[in-house]
This record gives C-alpha cells, structure tokens and sequence, in this order.
C-alpha cells in the first residue's frame, strides 16, 4: 500500500496515526475484511489504494449522528477525557464518538498512584463527569450513562458501594467487610447504606461539576474538536487543556 502523496516513512506519517484510531475498537479480522472491500472497489475504478479510500472507508463504517447528538455526545466524551486528565489517575489513550453509534473514552490507569479514599473518589468523578456535563450544557442527560452494568453510573455505584462495604473507607463500621457477590442489590435492603453510597455520588457530582466549571471553556475546545474529528488522542486532549500552575 503506497500513497503517492505521501513524502515521508509510512510509520511517521500522520495519516497512519489517523487512520489506527479511526480503527480503535475493530478487531484484526474487521480491518481485514474492510481492505479488502476497498481493495476490490479501486480495482473496478482501476485506481492504485491510498490512505484517503480506507479513511473515507473506516469513516462511513461509524453510526451517523443527528447534529444535536453528536454534540452532545462531544461534550459527554470529553468531560470523561478533561477529568482523567485534570485528576491525574489515568491518562486518556483515545476519545472518540460514532464508532457503534456511542462515544468512548478510552484510558490507562495510573498505577503508581496509591489507591486511597481519595483516588477511589476521584475515580468516581471522573465516571460522573459525562453526565454532570450534560447537566451543565443541556439541563438534562440521555439515557446512555445509566442502563447497563458496565454503564458510567453502574460503575460508579459500584465503586461507592465497595467503598462503603468491603474497602475499609466507610465512617459507619469501617472495619466490617460484605462480600463482594450483589453489593449493588444489596442497596434495596439496607436503606442506610443507600444513603451513605447516594451520599459519596452526589460528593462526586459536585467535584466533577467545580471541575468542569474551572475548566469550560476548555471543555468546549476540546469537544468542538471531537464533534468534528470524531477521534482525538490523550495527547491531543492534553495539548488543547490549558495547563495551569497552582
């Protein structure tokens, strides 16, 4: 595969970059299968392959998006990628919307990082910070955040509740394990516990709103550029957060 446009060794060129994230989350096999199909099709045309027919390929294999949408999803995605950032306990490897119709933050934790009270809410913000920005931006958030148990709140109750159960974090008998097995449902049965696990969700939403607020106009940047790219990586994330000192 060469294009001739291309001026420099195919593993510096930017157009290898783009196209590996536009792939992010497609197997081996997929990718196969869509050179192939691009392959075949410039063979009928009787054209050589270039980077720009698997890009405009990878790009129409991504679930279109109404303007409002999309936009939504933007800002979603990138309050994930500016709280990872901000808080330090993960740094963002790629931010993307379309791809199968959702939005992703894909990330690295931090493993040198001592995981105390302190980080584990500070987990819990950043999986709040996509719905606390469509509150911020829309009044209102869509249904994607919650859902699932892989969901952004699924996995924040979950981290509150560990908190409260079996991490020694609580304040109400810290030193009294329960069992990982149905933590979540154990919510409908111990109204006490509810409240405490409600009450570190709502500390988290706060934080994730102060966070956001200090940081919006950056917030805005940052999706703009992914409403329009639809792909960024960690470290063009980190390039449009404006660093601070202090």
């Amino acid at each position: 595969m060469f294009d001739p446009a291309m001026k420099t060794a195919p593993e510096t060129h930017p157009a290898l970059r783009r196209l590996a994230l536009l792939a992010t989350g497609r197997t081996g096999a997929d990718i196969e299968r869509l050179i192939r199909e691009v392959r075949r099709k410039n063979r009928r045309e009787q054209r050589p392959l270039l980077w720009l027919d698997i890009e405009t390929a990878l790009l129409a294999c991504q679930t279109r998006l109404s303007e409002d949408l999309r936009w939504r999803t933007a800002i979603h995605e990138a309050a994930h990628a500016v709280a990872f950032t901000i808080t330090g306990i993960a740094n963002v490897i790629t931010a993307t919307i379309g791809i199968d119709g959702i939005g992703q933050v894909t990330s690295r934790q931090n493993a040198h990082l001592p995981q105390t009270e302190t980080w584990l809410m500070h987990f819990i913000t950043c999986m709040l910070a996509g719905r606390t920005a469509e509150l911020m931006f829309f009044g209102e958030t869509l249904a994607g955040a919650g859902g699932g148990d892989d969901s952004d709140l699924a996995r924040a109750t979950d981290q509150a509740v560990a908190a409260e159960t079996r991490l020694g974090f609580s304040k109400h008998q810290p030193l009294v394990y329960r069992a990982e097995g149905g933590s979540v449902s154990e919510l409908n049965l111990d109204r006490q516990l509810a409240d405490r696990v409600n009450g570190r969700l709502l500390a988290a939403e706060q934080a994730a709103r102060d966070l956001l607020e200090d940081r919006r106009d950056d917030l805005v940047t940052i999706a703009t550029r992914l409403s329009e790219v639809g792909v960024m990586t960690g470290g063009e994330v980190r390039e449009m957060l404006v660093v601070r000192d202090g």
